[in-house]
């Protein structure tokens, strides 16, 4: 999938949930990303880095230097308390949304 209306609204909620798994450097959550939609959503770094920073900066994320799984020094980004609740106030409107959504594309068209 490609095209700036696939993120509008769920980047950040991705990546919150990618963070869910534990504490992350930036590829292995685009990474995460990738390979749990089977390859079908691939965020680009132009978009990934500043939301991450957009996070951190909004007290949904910390971060920390650390070493990767190849020894090299990465900055880790793990969830915040309150990028734990705001996750969780963000699923549950995701999930009503996707209903409501759901429900409106599978309407059949009445015959008139």
């Amino acid at each position: 999938m490609a095209g700036s209306d696939l993120y509008t609204g769920s980047l950040d909620l991705i990546i919150l949930k990618s963070l869910t798994f534990g504490p992350m450097h930036g590829y292995a959550i685009g990474r995460w990303i990738r390979q749990t939609t089977s390859e079908e959503l691939a965020v680009q770094e132009g978009a990934l880095y500043p939301a991450l920073h957009r996070l951190e900066r909004k007290g949904f994320l910390a971060e920390e230097w650390g070493m990767t799984d190849t020894n090299r020094e990465a900055k880790f980004y793990r969830l915040t308390t309150d990028g734990i609740t705001h996750l969780k106030t963000e699923l549950a409107r995701w999930h009503r949304y996707a209903r409501v959504m759901t429900t409106a594309l599978s309407a059949a068209p009445t015959q008139g």
